[in-house]
């Protein structure tokens, strides 16, 4: 008797496997990265290596931080490869990176290696590239990408409040004396956890990549108390103290846009397939702590969160991964309370809490009276009105008689 060929295999495995796999279906991908290595955005007073050393400066993209996201692109294109077409089509791919040049390059490489041009979309044989647009706000209106979203008084007193809880104290404690010889080795004053990852374990960070001699005092144990450090101050943002009040107005905004795409692939309202969110570390950091699915250390260069749509026997299911090695496939992250493949429905009603309808009253404490003169006046001055009018308006209009603090 002959074995069977390889169509009777197929078909025999088709049955074995059950109609729900091969009705299986990615709908759309939603990803979010950071941008690729870089150099220091600022460093300590003491530091040898001043943005002189840096060949365009500070904050800027270096190649390896571009070879790095045209590896990434690469890797997208192969995991996307049923998804998308061969070639770029605006209706299914929308871009948006904050606007930092690090981010807005990252995500051009990345473009890159996902659509190299082919048949109608070369344009020159000599420059296998094509231009596609990336979207991006100034960072004055920015409310999605660049976290941690300031001017919120509410957060900064969430802020205020962490820095003297309990939780946030027990952590920091074991540092104090280290934290102490700091400033006479950086000379750098020490005001918050911030400063000593952003303007000491960063700028060192990128010079020990970037193989860079570090002072004697930067040891491997220094290098490893710093990085610790700076894990507790992206914790204590978004983190540590009443997470799910500080994500509704940090990465919740991010969670309730990513939702709102989904549902309109959903019900049918987009054609998307492929979205791309370029930022930071602070983007992917307040993403996951919001979901609560932050696996506690900082996200290196060029990681990316993954969320896939997917259309299964009539339901649509998400599914989240992460890739923060290139040497390792993306592991799954599974939202509390849910399965690794989590019904639309239910991963929505799970991360309601963290999701506000209203950003600006919960950030402000405004009343619907105090939003309205607001709205108002952002018209007005938008319209180029005088702000005489404007005066005129809140004294003598409606507005006043709206105003329950306003005495007879």
């Amino acid at each position: 008797m002959r074995p069977p060929g390889p169509a009777a295999l197929l078909t025999l495995a088709s049955l074995l496997l059950g109609p729900a796999a091969a009705a299986k279906e990615l709908k759309l991908a939603l990803l979010v990265f950071r941008h690729g290595d870089r150099s220091p955005i600022e460093t300590f007073p003491n530091d040898p290596y001043q943005e002189s050393a840096w060949p365009q400066g500070f904050g800027q993209l270096s190649q390896l931080g571009m070879k790095q996201h045209y590896e990434l692109g690469k890797y997208l294109r192969k995991r996307y490869s049923t998804l998308l077409n061969s070639t770029y089509h605006r209706n299914e791919v929308y871009v948006q990176s904050t606007d930092i040049d690090r981010t807005l390059m990252s995500a051009m490489i990345n473009l890159a290696a996902l659509f190299p041009p082919e048949g109608s979309s070369l344009w020159n044989p000599q420059i296998l590239w094509q231009p596609i647009p990336v979207h991006t706000v100034p960072i004055s209106q920015e409310q999605l990408l660049y976290l941690p979203v300031t001017k919120c008084p509410r957060f900064e007193k969430l802020q205020e409040e962490t820095l003297m809880s309990k939780e946030y104290q027990n952590l920091v404690s074991p540092y104090k004396d280290f934290i102490a010889t700091l400033p006479a080795l950086s000379g750098l004053h020490i005001k918050d956890l911030s400063g000593i990852w952003n303007k000491i374990y960063d700028p060192l960070f990128c010079e020990k990549t970037h193989n860079f001699t570090l002072p004697p005092w930067a040891t491997p144990d220094t290098i490893a108390k710093l990085k610790e450090l700076s894990k507790i101050s992206l914790m204590s943002t978004f983190a540590i103290y009443k997470r799910k009040e500080k994500a509704r107005l940090q990465g919740g905004i991010l969670v309730k846009n990513i939702i709102d795409h989904f549902k309109n692939v959903a019900n049918g309202s987009s054609k998307k397939k492929l979205i791309i969110y370029s930022g930071h570390d602070t983007t992917i950091g307040g993403l996951q702590i919001a979901l609560d699915v932050f696996n506690g250390k900082l996200p290196p260069y060029a990681a990316c969160h993954i969320m896939e749509l997917y259309l299964e026997n009539g339901q649509y299911n998400i599914e989240m991964y992460y890739r923060n090695d290139t040497q390792q496939d993306p592991y799954p992250l599974t939202l509390p309370g849910c399965t690794t493949s989590c019904p639309l429905k239910q991963f929505t009603e799970l991360v309601s809490p963290i999701i506000t309808e209203d950003w600006s009253k919960e950030c402000f404490g405004l009343s619907e009276d105090q939003v309205l003169r607001i709205a108002l006046a952002a018209f007005c001055l938008s319209s180029g009105v005088l702000v005489v009018l404007l005066f005129i308006l809140f004294r003598y209009g409606p507005c006043r008689k709206r105003n329950p603090y306003h005495s007879i």
